[in-house]
């Protein structure tokens, strides 16, 4: 099957499903025409239908079918045991004589009361024109059939169509309708009834509404900046000191600052210097003045 014609019937099936209620496993009534063809062309139709419809089948046969596949000449002993393997669609014939034509019998399962709607979700497969030609006046009825060894699908027909126009129609109102809920309608409803009864009270808040200001309207323009975003102003310095003060912190400042001759007079702890001593002369009893590093008494 070409890609194509698959999309085709793909699309085709889904909108049998959104506006019949087809669903899988799909129901498929198969003629004893259409078997025969499908015998004499090598064809497994059930295998077929699947990939055409995408999804599991379950192939029927009615009565009277299968009753024109046993008095058909020559019999077909293959055929008729293919036949009973597929769900027997009993269509209420089997008591008559003779059984009824093809056209008959399947109008009647499709339609039993003549109301023109597939009540059963059926699909009809069938090489009988006659056949095909009543099942497009029943709304939602897909139609298959052969046509050189190749299973197809005819588009919608009209009464099809129309039925699905109408459903859509009716659901696009039902929408319309469903947008405005009954509570919120009545509420309107008492809403409008009290304006109407308390013409006072609507006078009285009207006075009051005048008697209160008018909002000011915000003045177009640049906005303000950010207060968080800006730095801070810097704080004013206190005025100017009198001389005094200045002279006494002064004075302050330089009595607290130690003087460089006591630090010189003072030894510096862990300097790790010694002081070098000449030995005194035997001699002499006089004492030797004490000399430092750099030679200077």
């Amino acid at each position: 099957m070409k890609l194509k014609r698959a999309k085709a019937y793909k699309k085709l099936l889904h909108q049998y499903e959104l506006n019949f209620g087809f669903r899988e496993p799909y129901q498929v009534l198969l003629d004893s025409e259409i078997l025969e063809d499908a015998y004499k062309f090598k064809i497994d139709l059930v295998s077929r239908l699947q990939k055409v419809l995408g999804g599991p089948v379950k192939p029927m046969i009615t009565t009277c079918d299968m009753r024109h596949l046993y008095a058909a000449k020559p019999k077909n002993e293959t055929l008729i045991l293919q036949a009973k393997e597929y769900e027997r669609r009993r269509c209420n014939h089997q008591d008559l004589e003779e059984p009824l034509s093809t056209l008959e019998c399947l109008g009647e399962v499709v339609d039993p009361k003549g109301n023109g709607t597939n009540k059963n979700r059926y699909i009809v497969a069938s090489n009988d024109r006659r056949v095909r030609a009543h099942m497009r006046g029943i709304a939602g009825v897909p139609l298959f059939y052969i046509s050189k060894s190749v299973v197809l699908m005819e588009p919608m027909a009209s009464a099809s169509e129309q039925q699905r126009e109408r459903e859509e129609k009716s659901k696009f109102k039902m929408g319309l309708k469903g947008q405005r809920k009954p509570d919120q309608v009545q509420k309107r409803k008492r809403d409008e009834e009290e304006e109407e009864e308390d013409p006072e009270d609507q006078s009285i808040a009207d006075g009051a509404s005048e008697a209160q200001p008018a909002k000011k309207k915000r003045a177009k323009g640049p906005k303000e900046p950010n207060p968080l975003s800006m730095r801070k102003a810097k704080k004013d310095k206190p005025a100017a000191e009198s001389k005094a003060t200045k002279k006494a912190k002064s004075t302050d400042a330089n009595d607290a600052r130690p003087s460089t001759t006591d630090e010189a007079s003072t030894p510096v702890e862990g300097s790790g210097r010694k002081r070098k001593r000449k030995p005194k002369s035997k001699g002499d009893g006089d004492a030797v003045p004490v000399v430092d590093d750099a030679g200077s008494p």
